[in-house]
């Protein structure tokens, strides 16, 4: 808006020509300077997606088309059938004569399309669990600033009690706000360590949603059918994966670290925070 001479014509206040978001992807806030969105952070998983688009577009027409496999017992005959057994393709005369006489089989389009489908479904499968444990992500940072901002707050009140008190308290005012700080630290890397552990299992799955979108752009079916089944097995091992680890509700809490200053004089040596609700 601020470069807007349209905007500034209206009679508008001026707009600063930095400001600070969060980013609508990790939530972590950023700082937008003068070079505007030239400066934001790169996505390198987003740029390596469009990379692989840009390049599978360059191709000639006929460098995408699919070239037949021939099959290695039969040097003249394409491979145009699946057996479902030995789950691999294979052509007519193996089927007839060879190998695979005593299998089923299956048109080779059939089963490809079929298990296409099938990884189309894995991929929106990772996608929806990859929002989901954003959102998950998002959340326990929210509780990080929170417990950040709660322990702030308690020992500020802490260090106004104690400042009236002088001298005899400033060393179980030390003490005190150490307690604090190792709760708070304590909780802190609890959570901190789960966000890592959150963060790991994304960037594992985005990297398989990577993996699975270059297959996704194989033409040649018989290559492609040699590396799915793997790909799927690799998507249903990530979609199963365990991740149920939270902090339980209140756990950002910090409010017992209370005191009661009407104590009298006597008793300043063994102050305790309160306990309670």
């Amino acid at each position: 808006q601020a470069s807007n001479p349209l905007w500034q014509s209206r009679g508008s206040s001026a707009v600063p020509s930095g400001g600070r978001f969060r980013c609508p992807s990790c939530r972590h806030e950023v700082v937008l300077d003068r070079h505007g969105v030239y400066g934001l952070q790169r996505n390198l998983l987003v740029e390596n997606i469009i990379d692989i688009y840009k390049q599978e577009s360059a191709r000639p027409l006929h460098a995408k088309a699919e070239q037949h496999l021939m099959c290695e017992e039969h040097e003249d005959e394409r491979i145009n059938i699946y057996c479902l057994r030995c789950e691999a393709p294979t052509c007519s005369l193996c089927k007839v004569f060879g190998a695979h006489k005593d299998c089923e089989v299956a048109p080779l389009p059939a089963v490809y399309q079929r298990q296409k489908s099938e990884l189309s479904d894995g991929i929106a499968m990772l996608v929806a669990g990859n929002d989901r444990i954003q959102a998950i992500i998002t959340q326990m940072e929210e509780i990080c600033h929170t417990i950040e901002e709660n322990g702030r707050r308690q020992k500020q009140h802490l260090g106004l009690r104690f400042d009236a008190l002088y001298g005899i308290l400033e060393e179980r005012k030390k003490e005190l706000l150490q307690s604090i700080a190792a709760e708070q630290e304590a909780k802190l890397q609890r959570v901190r360590g789960l966000i890592r552990q959150y963060g790991d299992h994304l960037e594992a799955s985005s990297k398989l949603v990577e993996s699975a979108i270059q297959a996704m752009e194989e033409p040649q079916m018989a290559v492609y059918l040699q590396h799915s089944k793997e790909l799927l097995k690799k998507i249903t091992d990530m979609s199963k994966a365990s991740m149920s680890s939270r902090p339980e509700p209140g756990y950002e809490n910090m409010d017992h670290f209370s005191i009661n200053v009407d104590d009298v004089a006597e008793m300043l040596r063994t102050i305790e925070f309160q306990t309670g609700a």
